[in-house]
């Protein structure tokens, strides 16, 4: 069974990827098996966190496009290139393949055989020599191995119709003939003392023992077929090995982490129905075929703090949505099924996940403690976020005395980590935080930067409003707002595109509206900021 892929939003902050960690522990502690996942590199602020608790980073997720490792394709047995094409027929034709993949001994891909490819190398090749082991002689044509001195059969074929004289005047046999007969022993005899490469009596016919003793002593391989000389003569050419007709070149092959949508062009400009499935290291996986393609099945996906496309994983509309937590407004994501979808207007995500741990009466550690008291922590600023609920409030001391910390202490620690902005560029900055919102058909960006000290942002303001005012143009945006949030004296200072300077005016209700304006007690991006906008613009 799969694992469920949990994730939050693309622009991870702390709330989101420990929502993911602790609510991926719950699933896992449930008997449902899931991952968590992040969609790109985590902030200082979350580092410190999962640093100080000890828990791994998860692994970053790219999107969740369908890939050729979510189709249920057919996992086939391989063949090895050494065995007879004579097993490889009979195999297909039991198992009702058509294809058939060819390993080597690490499970590599070497080649692919086919029912066609056996059947027009019956019809075109002229079957005058064979090249093959003694062991798939035997295993093809069920003979009984009388001498043996050669592992490799090569040589060519000779069926005996002349008379006996014409075979020795024309020298018809000699050291590199297989030569398969009846019981015209004279002719046998002829063969030993050629010193034939291999003599294959035909009717299941015993041999006189002088004829045995004679091959020992010059080294000629014999053996007895138990079918009649047509027979025989007919099916020793399937003893030759698969990798002598096998397609071992230009073979039409996929990677299991082939996004669906590349190959549907290659899928449409070749003839053949099916392909081998392979690993990154030529690993044989399986085989694909068209039919494969109809009903794949779908990444299944948990959203955590969010819950709307443009937030959310590339792909998502190709993966099956099974649940969704969040703390935000409802936003613009359907399913075609029912789904548990929990919004409850709390501070955090990790409440929500907290009292469900609560409900499943599963064991908080201290590890997941750590981790949903974080996320609390920095989504409601240390509780004075007017997002801040009882429900938020009570889990935080809840899972404090668990921890045994001080909240104040904790942080402070956590919010120094998670401001600083040593070594990181403007954009760095802008994107550390920033969501996406459709507003009137109206691409809004809203930046939230925390900060212990507006200093940082002041010595470089006209670079932040140039940068502001580019990503307007370049991309789009009618508007673009940063609002960067003093931690400790609990408000926000408002940088934003310069021609908007109007309606920021109308969003904040100022007299007087400029670059880096400060509103006292404006702290939360989603209940204040965000609301504040889409009320102004309903009004443009």
């Amino acid at each position: 069974m799969k694992h469920t892929l949990i994730f939050g939003h693309k622009i991870p902050d702390t709330d989101s990827v420990c929502a993911a960690i602790t609510l991926s522990n719950l699933k896992n502690e449930l008997n449902e098996s899931s991952k968590p996942y992040i969609l790109s590199e985590v902030n200082r602020e979350t580092e410190f966190v999962l640093d100080y608790f000890e828990v791994e980073t998860p692994k970053l997720l790219k999107n969740v496009k369908l890939q050729i490792n979510d189709l249920n394709y057919d996992k086939i047995e391989p063949f090895k290139p050494e065995y007879p094409v004579f097993y490889a027929y009979h195999y297909m034709h039991e198992k009702t393949l058509r294809t058939l993949p060819v390993t080597d001994n690490e499970n590599k891909l070497v080649g692919i055989i086919t029912m066609k490819d056996i059947a027009m190398n019956l019809i075109n090749t002229e079957q005058k020599t064979l090249t093959t082991s003694y062991d798939n002689i035997i295993n093809t044509l069920d003979a009984r191995p009388i001498t043996k001195f050669d592992e490799i059969i090569d040589g060519e074929i000779v069926v005996t119709a002349f008379y006996f004289e014409t075979l020795k005047s024309r020298n018809v046999v000699d050291s590199s003939s297989i030569v398969i007969v009846g019981d015209r022993y004279d002719v046998v005899e002829l063969a030993i003392e050629n010193k034939a490469k291999l003599i294959i009596i035909t009717g299941n016919l015993d041999i006189p023992e002088r004829l045995v003793e004679y091959a020992k002593n010059n080294k000629v391989n014999l053996i007895i077929s138990p079918y009649k000389t047509y027979y025989t003569a007919k099916n020793i050419s399937l003893a030759k090995p698969v990798s002598e007709i096998m397609t071992k070149t230009h073979l039409v092959k996929f990677y299991e982490d082939t996004y669906l949508e590349d190959i549907k062009e290659e899928l449409e400009s070749t003839r053949h129905s099916k392909f081998p499935i392979i690993a990154k290291d030529n690993t044989y996986l399986g085989i694909m075929g068209r039919a494969h393609l109809l009903n794949p099945s779908k990444k299944r996906v948990i959203l955590v703090d969010h819950n709307e496309y443009g937030q959310s994983a590339d792909g998502l509309e190709e993966a099956e949505i099974a649940e969704i937590i969040d703390h935000h407004k409802i936003g613009d994501i359907s399913t075609s099924l029912p789904i548990s979808f929990r919004n409850i207007p709390v501070g955090s995500t990790n409440t929500i996940i907290y009292y469900m741990y609560k409900e499943n009466a599963i064991n908080i550690d201290k590890k997941m403690a750590g981790l949903m008291i974080s996320g609390i922590l920095s989504d409601t600023l240390m509780l004075k976020s007017p997002t801040t609920t009882k429900n938020d409030t009570e889990a935080v001391h809840d899972l404090a005395r668990t921890l045994n910390i001080s909240i104040h202490e904790y942080c402070m620690l956590m919010f120094k980590a998670g401001t600083s902005l040593s070594g990181k560029t403007i954009e760095d900055v802008l994107y550390q935080d920033f969501k996406r919102f459709d507003v009137s058909s109206k691409k809004i960006g809203v930046s939230q930067v925390f900060t212990m000290g507006i200093e940082e942002i002041m010595n470089k303001k006209e670079e932040y409003i140039k940068y502001i005012d580019s990503i307007a143009d370049l991309r789009g945006y009618y508007l673009n707002i940063m609002a960067v949030t003093d931690i400790i004296n609990e408000g926000s200072y408002m940088f934003y595109t310069s021609e908007r300077e109007k309606l920021v005016k109308n969003i904040f209700e100022l007299k007087e509206a400029y670059q880096g304006v400060y509103i006292p007690k404006c702290v939360s991006r989603k209940k204040q900021i965000v609301p504040s906008i889409i009320n102004a613009l309903h009004h443009i």
